[in-house]
């Protein structure tokens, strides 16, 4: 087992409980903006797989 791996973990267990109200709220804040920017990046990729889906309409008369 490797003990500095053992010790680095503790280490940051128990920085996470000294996390005041502010630091909890900026690190959501964060996360929802990091799943905000994942879902535009997936939209803009299925976009560029067919991106002249929709451009155009045919109308006969």
């Amino acid at each position: 087992m490797n003990i500095t791996s053992l010790s680095s973990t503790n280490i940051s267990l128990t920085g996470t409980k000294n996390m005041n109200p502010i630091d909890i709220s900026m690190l959501k804040k964060t996360l929802d903006s990091v799943e905000t920017n994942g879902d535009m990046i997936t939209q803009m990729m299925e976009q560029s797989v067919n991106p002249f889906v929709g451009a155009n309409i045919d109308i006969k008369i």
